[in-house]
């Protein structure tokens, strides 16, 4: 792939705030990625987990790479191997000194694989552990945002903060979810050209609480969408939000970078 696309006499400083480096796509890879995302100014990430393996291999990466940071958690699609079991193993993880969140977690409705009542109680769950441990949390949402704000607004989050993660709500959701005190992440979805909901949030979204992030493998940015997406890309959402927003790259990237550095205590 050519790299030449990015100018990077830019000197950007970059934070992907998440990130699926322990996926097989990039598995057996991961130097090379890093590399890949140093050359696009990506300087800093966390890899998410979302299961007891994937979690195992976030914790692995960061403890081998500095600018590596783990969260870790399970996903609402896994949510029906959330045994006792496999939440004694989340919590024994959570106390690794290399990790920075719990996540992702959350609610998803567009897979109909897992039960919306079993969905609830494994979010709500990790919800409670990150109180405990004092972490902030990362939350995947994904068609159903009422009952994921239902949820955040009951247990009372703003304490321990966290991020929704490749947000892609209309700016009434925006609001709620910042009301309670949430970050607001986005993806490559904010370089989709119809994506203009999504759009109108980055613009409305605080300066203080904007952060960018990839999502890789998924949601690949323009001008590489329809390939597979890695940490480096998200030198192209730094560029898609600054041009919605009307600054430059570099204002962007610095801004984001300090809010996650803020929020992920490192």
């Amino acid at each position: 792939m050519n790299l030449a696309i990015y100018n990077h006499e830019e000197q950007l400083n970059i934070y992907d705030t998440h990130t699926h480096l322990n996926d097989d796509a990039f598995w057996d890879e991961v130097p090379a990625y890093l590399a890949r995302a140093k050359h696009y100014g990506v300087n800093q990430m966390n890899v998410v987990g979302s299961d007891t393996l994937l979690n195992a291999r976030a914790i692995e990466l960061a403890h081998q790479y500095e600018n590596i940071h783990a969260i870790v958690g399970w996903h609402p699609e896994s949510a029906g191997d959330f045994t006792t079991e496999k939440e004694n193993i989340l919590i024994e993880q959570l106390a690794d000194s290399e990790v920075v969140a719990v996540g992702e977690m959350g609610l998803d409705y567009y897979w109909k694989e897992t039960p919306h009542d079993v969905q609830k109680a494994a979010f709500k769950r990790q919800v409670q552990i990150a109180k405990e441990m004092h972490l902030p949390i990362s939350v995947h949402d994904r068609d159903a945002f009422q009952d994921t704000y239902d949820i955040l607004k009951e247990v009372d989050i703003r304490d321990i903060g966290g991020v929704m993660h490749s947000f892609n709500g209309t700016t009434e959701w925006l609001k709620k979810f910042l009301d309670l005190g949430m970050h607001i992440s986005y993806s490559g979805v904010a370089s989709f050209k119809n994506a203009t909901e999504v759009h109108e949030s980055v613009i409305a979204t605080p300066l203080d609480k904007l952060l960018v992030e990839t999502d890789a493998p998924y949601l690949t940015p323009a001008p590489y969408r329809g390939k597979q997406n890695e940490p480096g890309f998200t030198n192209f959402v730094v560029q898609a939000v600054a041009e919605l927003r009307e600054m430059t790259n570099k204002e962007i990237s610095d801004i984001t970078f300090a809010n996650a550095t803020k929020l992920f205590r490192k």
